[in-house]
C-alpha cells in the first residue's frame, strides 16, 4: 500500500509543475498589464514613472526569469506581494479562507447527509413511489443551474419577505445566527446540486451491488435487511461514492465563485475574481496553485480510501 500511495504522490509533481506555468503565462496573454490598469484608475503617470513601476514589481524581466523568481518563492512558502494592495499574497488568501472553507465543508455536510441515505433508501425500495420522486428530483437538481436558483431565491425574499442576506462575513464564534444568515442559502444552492450528483451515484452504486450473488447469500443466511445494506450492500458500492465525492470536494472551491460573488461572500472565488480584473499577477497565480494543491491531496486522499476500501487496488 506505501509503494501506491507514494506513486501516486509522485504523479503528483509534475502536475502541479504543469499548473503554475499554464496560469503563469495565460495571465500574461490577458491584454494590458498592473501597471497600465493602476495607471488608468489612478492619475497619469509618465513614461519614467511607468517605467519605475514595472521595475518595482518585477515585470520589466525576462518571462521565464520573473516565473523562476515566483516559483522559488512559492516552494519557500512565501507568495509574494500582492500587485493591487501590497500585502502578502497568503495573507490575503488566509482571510479569505475561512469563508470559502466553511461554505465548501457546509454544503458538504449538507450534502452527504442527504444523498447518501435516500440514495440507499431509492435502491432498496427500487420501481417505488418514493424511487420515483427521488429520481425526479435528482433530474431537476442537475438541469437548473445554481446561479438561476441563488438569483431567484434572492429576489424571491427581497420582493415579497424584504430580507437580504447580510453583506460580508461574520464568524460563527462571533454571531452565530448572523453567520447562519449569511451562509444558509448559498450552502442551501450549492448543496442541491452536490446532493443530485451524488445521490444518483449512491442509487446506481447500490443498486448494481445489491444484484451480487454473495448479497443474496448474505440474505439467505438470515441476516437483517439492515445489516445486509449497510454492512454488505454499502460498504461495497462506496468507490463511484467516494469518486463523486471526491471530485465535488475538489471542484467545491472553485465552485463556490458564483455564490461568493452572487451573495457577497468575500471568499477565496471572489478574492480570484477581484484580482484578475485588476490583472493581480501574484495574487492569481497564489490562489490558483493553493487551489490545485487542494485538488491534488483530494485525489491523493480518494486514492488513499479506494486502498483501504477495495485492497484489490494496492495490488493494481
Amino acid at each position: 500500500m506505501i509503494r501506491y500511495l507514494t506513486r501516486r504522490a509522485l504523479f503528483s509533481v509534475p502536475t502541479l509543475v504543469g499548473v503554475s506555468i499554464a496560469v503563469f503565462l495565460l495571465l500574461r496573454v490577458i491584454p494590458g498589464d498592473p501597471v497600465t490598469s493602476q495607471a488608468g484608475e489612478t492619475l497619469a503617470l509618465s513614461r519614467q514613472e511607468i517605467a519605475a513601476l514595472r521595475a518595482d514589481l518585477g515585470l520589466d524581466r525576462p518571462l521565464y526569469e520573473q516565473y523562476l523568481i515566483w516559483a522559488g518563492d512559492f516552494l519557500r512558502g512565501d507568495g509574494g506581494r500582492s500587485l493591487s494592495n501590497r500585502n502578502p499574497t497568503l495573507a490575503n488568501l488566509a482571510v479569505a479562507l475561512p469563508v470559502t472553507l466553511q461554505l465548501a465543508l457546509s454544503t458538504l455536510v449538507v450534502a452527504l447527509a442527504v444523498a447518501i441515505p435516500f440514495g440507499v433508501i431509492a435502491a432498496v425500495k427500487q420501481n417505488s413511489w418514493f424511487d420515483y420522486l427521488i429520481r425526479g428530483g435528482v433530474v431537476l437538481g442537475l438541469s437548473i443551474p445554481d446561479f438561476w436558483i441563488g438569483t431567484m431565491i434572492l429576489v424571491y425574499f427581497a420582493l415579497f419577505f424584504s430580507w437580504t442576506v447580510p453583506f460580508g462575513y461574520t464568524s460563527i464564534f462571533v454571531d452565530p445566527v448572523r453567520n447562519i444568515q449569511q451562509f444558509g442559502l448559498p450552502v442551501l444552492v450549492i448543496g442541491i446540486r452536490l446532493s443530485a450528483s451524488t445521490l444518483r451515484f449512491t442509487r446506481a452504486g447500490m443498486l448494481e451491488v445489491l444484484g451480487e450473488d454473495y448479497i443474496r447469500t448474505a440474505r439467505a443466511k438470515g441476516l437483517k435487511a439492515s445489516t445486509v445494506v449497510m454492512r454488505h450492500a454499502l460498504r461495497n458500492a462506496l468507490i463511484p461514492i467516494v469518486t463523486v465525492v471526491g471530485l465535488q470536494v475538489a471542484n467545491l472551491l472553485g465552485g463556490t465563485v458564483v455564490m461568493e460573488t452572487l451573495f457577497s461572500l468575500p471568499g477565496i472565488g471572489l478574492l480570484t475574481i477581484s484580482s484578475v480584473r485588476l490583472l493581480d499577477y501574484t495574487q492569481v497565480q497564489t490562489n490558483v496553485m493553493v487551489f490545485a494543491i487542494f485538488t491534488v491531496s483530494i485525489n491523493f486522499i480518494v486514492d488513499a480510501a479506494y486502498a483501504i476500501i477495495d485492497p484489490r487496488i494496492r495490488l493494481s
